[in-house]
């Protein structure tokens, strides 16, 4: 009997990318919630998965030399429970070229920008002492809408965002951008990426994924603590 994958995690749109794939894959897996804002990021047997005390992370005990893999970073997840089943890669190496693409778009943009937006136009107005920061604010708004223009626009003539195939692309991108409303964005110029937001929306294993832990999803701005440990914590 297979193992089933741990998975390391707790719902956030980083978090959801992961659990969102093995619902896709159909991979069975276990649950280790990592509560961030109780600091479970930095216990030391977490640190041995995932060294820079993020999540998600998880551990596969089926590989080929018997010797269970630890994975951290959501990318390198993502491609690596891609290349184990074969799936949500495409079938050639232009669809694959066309996915990591996109993949690194969203690891290397979307995701920090996107993330940058969420903390200066939400989280630190509620710090203490709060921090409102017009220039941040307006910086990562906008550097956001630039990106989802980029998005909308690729999304023209295509169903997904590498072709005609859902792939961990989407995957990546889709919890961030489902998070519009947050990064105080505005879709109504974006037919393309609207109707691909509502398309991923309505899968089954994105559903499915959304919802692992969901009730455990917090309000950032009214927990002191939390920012204290995500926010204020140098180590």
């Amino acid at each position: 009997m297979t193992q089933p994958i741990d998975l390391h995690y707790w719902p956030t749109p980083n978090g959801w990318k992961i659990s969102i794939a093995l619902e896709e894959l159909n991979l069975p897996y276990q649950t280790h919630l990592v509560n961030i804002g109780a600091g479970d990021q930095f216990a030391p047997e977490f640190l041995k998965i995932a060294p820079n005390n993020r999540m998600p992370a998880i551990v596969d005990h089926d590989v080929p030399d018997g010797a269970p893999v630890s994975i951290f970073e959501s990318g390198a997840i993502l491609q690596y429970l891609a290349r184990k089943t074969g799936k949500l890669y495409g079938e050639t190496q232009r669809d694959r070229i066309e996915v990591e693409q996109w993949l690194m778009w969203q690891m290397g943009g979307l995701g920090p920008m996107a993330g940058q937006a969420h903390h200066f136009l939400k989280y630190a107005p509620a710090m203490d002492p709060p921090q409102d920061i017009p220039y941040a604010q307006d910086r990562y708004r906008n550097e956001t809408a630039r990106l989802y223009g980029v998005l909308d626009r690729r999304l023209a003539d295509r169903e997904f965002v590498a072709g005609d195939f859902f792939s961990i692309a989407d995957i990546a991108i889709w919890p961030w951008a489902i998070l519009w409303e947050g990064q105080q964005q505005d879709l109504s110029d974006k037919p393309h990426m609207k109707r691909w937001l509502d398309a991923v929306s309505a899968r089954p294993g994105v559903i499915a994924g959304k919802a692992l832990a969901a009730e455990n999803r917090s309000n950032l701005q009214d927990d002191k603590k939390a920012q204290d440990l995500l926010f204020k914590r140098k180590g």
